[in-house]
């Protein structure tokens, strides 16, 4: 079981509030989060409610000042990452709707571009394991967190414009 901690306030002051399994809207609980601290498991946080928005990964460790979290605006949301064993698989499309080229994956690929020829990706499907997937190659820039399903157009969760090139399976012990 996962436990994650918010404060309100910078380096873990103010009001907290502790979370141990997904969240949708955590304004009832707080106003605003300017630090957290996972004490056990993984985490995404979302700087808009329903796990919309902009997306950071957390692990076990101490997270004093959010400005420092790429991209977010604040944390509105957050969603347990559950642990995975056994094998990682993903199948990789060009285009919305699983159209264009398409490659499946079974393990991390720092650079599509490099790899498969492929200067986008627009949809996916993820049959086994739990997956973060980048703007930039290298696993650099906003990340998406993609878990078993099928995921036709990444526009339509929010994500329009953004181009993802790298992508890395999520093997910490969560």
């Amino acid at each position: 079981m996962g436990k994650i901690t918010f404060y309100e306030e910078k380096n873990f002051q103010g009001r907290s509030y502790e979370c141990m399994n997904d969240c949708s809207d955590m304004s009832s609980y707080l106003s605003r989060c300017q630090s957290c601290r996972v004490e056990s498991g993984c985490f995404m946080v979302y700087d808009r409610t329903n796990y919309m928005g902009n997306q950071y990964y957390m692990k076990r460790g101490d997270y004093s000042d959010y400005q420092n979290w790429m991209g977010m605006s604040g944390v509105k949301s957050c969603r347990m990452i559950p642990m995975h064993k056994g094998q990682f698989r993903m199948k990789i499309y060009e285009r919305e709707s699983f159209g264009g080229q398409s490659h499946e994956m079974m393990d991390d690929c720092d650079n599509i571009m490099d790899r498969y020829s492929m200067n986008d990706c627009q949809s996916c499907n993820v049959m086994d394991g739990h997956w973060l997937m980048y703007e930039q190659p290298q696993y650099r820039g906003k990340m998406m967190y993609m878990r078993p399903g099928e995921y036709r157009s990444f526009r339509d969760m929010g994500m329009s414009g953004m181009r993802f090139m790298s992508m890395r399976r999520v093997t910490d012990m969560c």
